[in-house]
């Protein structure tokens, strides 16, 4: 009789475990059922806001795969609008609800993943559940958005937040000819750089046109008629025809605490072993925005809720649960993002998490240019490196440009991954033509003023 593998959650980490473990074990040998709570699987989140934006299409274009291709090409039963609302460890079943029938299902599993992801954060103001209210976590949060724009012609946009949602979608509204305000409670936007770079990131989105707010703290939302009609924070009242909340995500957990599956002190989400195994629980896996990780600089748990750990870590599972061996070895936090031309990157640790570590550090900034000064197209990017004081490890990296800069965040990520120094970088044999590069790229440039400032 084959054994049943039952995923909950139908995107990055479910699908990509469903779709490991099938390429190693047959129909035969294992039955899987992926139950998802929306209506589409395997899509790009990341996509959502540049498709709210009009900059590439959708929905259809950020599905990697439709249900109808899992059922019919990989024999993995996917539920979509099925919400699995308890998990039974002891009779090893779980509880979905059918949203459309309202209808409740048990379904016995040999094997669990639980890749349920993140939600955003809802804070409990007065009228945050209004009409024109969003929060954009999944591809059906970016349908109704965009649905509400076409249908209620909003005409000014207050966005509560300034991390990576919140300045993404600062850009997507400004594409529809809002009028765009970005309220954040921290000193600058982007608390994932620090300051110096947030406040580099401040400047380019006002220069763009649309107005920051920082050092103010949202308090209700006003409403009129059932729809959002302004937002109102400590300082004043900002009209806003529609309101998106950046306030970040948390691990979506709850069913795991109620089953009795093992959380973070820190992060609140679930712990698992580097076979992705929930600590404590054989044949429970989880995987993706749900799940902590580790730092590999600090060696402590954090929660980084990125796509590129999802699919990561849904293959470690699926490898494993399949029969073979995999492992994921950590994070270092590396991410990129955009608005308009500007390009704001990142890996590793900022200042503060430094100081939090107990590393004593150095810092070195230095502007350069994407490209040989005189050539067309040449325009200016902020370098900044965070490395060891005595050992001249690199700890961390951040980046602040636009055209041609976020992605080199790569290199330092590959040389961070791998214990280099800010001396060793200096030699790294990078490509170099004046169309992409100076004869010294902003990388090697940043790595000198580091190691000069080691010396000092």
């Amino acid at each position: 009789m084959a054994e049943r593998l039952v995923v909950i959650g139908g995107d990055a980490a479910g699908m990509s475990a469903a779709s490991q473990a099938r390429r190693r074990r047959n129909r035969d040998d294992l039955e899987i059922i992926a139950f998802e709570r929306g209506h589409f699987t395997s899509y790009s989140a990341c996509g959502i806001p540049y498709w709210i934006g009009g900059v590439v299409d959708g929905p259809d274009a950020l599905v990697a795969r439709d249900p109808q291709t899992f059922r019919e090409k990989h024999a993995i039963d996917v539920r979509t609008r099925h919400e699995v609302v308890a998990i039974d460890l002891d009779k090893r079943e779980v509880v979905a609800r059918d949203l459309d029938r309202n209808k409740e299902t048990r379904t016995g599993f040999d094997q669990l993943v639980y890749a349920i992801g993140a939600v955003p954060v809802r804070p409990g103001w007065p009228g945050v559940d209004a009409r024109g209210v969003f929060g954009v976590q999944t591809l059906d949060d970016g349908a109704a958005v965009r649905e509400y724009i076409e249908a209620e012609k909003p005409r000014t946009a207050v966005v509560v937040g300034a991390g990576y949602i919140g300045i993404e979608m600062a850009e997507a509204l400004q594409n529809h000819g809002l009028g765009v305000v970005v309220l954040e409670k921290s000193d600058q936007p982007m608390s994932t750089v620090d300051p110096d770079m947030g406040a580099l990131v401040r400047t380019s989105m006002e220069k763009l046109g649309i107005v920051v707010h920082t050092g103010e703290t949202v308090t209700a939302l006003k409403t009129k008629d059932g729809k959002v009609a302004a937002v109102e924070t400590d300082n004043t009242t900002y009209p806003a025809d529609i309101v998106v909340l950046g306030l970040g995500v948390r691990p979506n957990t709850a069913l795991a605490k109620d089953a009795g599956l093992p959380l973070g002190a820190t992060t609140n989400a679930v712990v698992t072993d580097q076979r992705m195994r929930v600590v404590g629980h054989d044949g429970i896996w989880a995987a993706g925005d749900c799940v902590q990780s580790i730092h590999r600089l600090t060696h402590e748990p954090v929660h980084i809720p990125l796509g590129t750990h999802a699919n990561k870590q849904g293959r470690v599972a699926g490898v494993n649960i399949g029969g073979g061996y995999a492992t994921f070895p950590g994070v270092i936090g590396t991410a990129v993002t955009k608005v308009c031309e500007l390009e704001v990157a990142r890996t590793g640790l900022r200042e503060v998490d430094a100081e939090k570590a107990g590393f004593a550090y150095i810092t070195a900034s230095v502007e350069s240019t994407n490209r040989a000064g005189y050539m067309p197209g040449a325009r200016p990017m902020t370098v900044k490196l965070i490395a060891e004081k005595i050992s001249g490890r690199l700890l961390g990296a951040q980046i602040v440009g636009t055209t041609e800069a976020a992605k080199r965040i790569d290199g330092l990520a590959i040389a961070l991954w791998n214990g280099m120094t800010v001396e060793e970088m200096t030699g790294l044999d990078l490509g170099y033509a004046p169309p992409y590069a100076p004869v010294w790229d902003p990388i090697l440039i940043a790595a000198r003023k580091a190691t000069e400032k080691l010396a000092q």
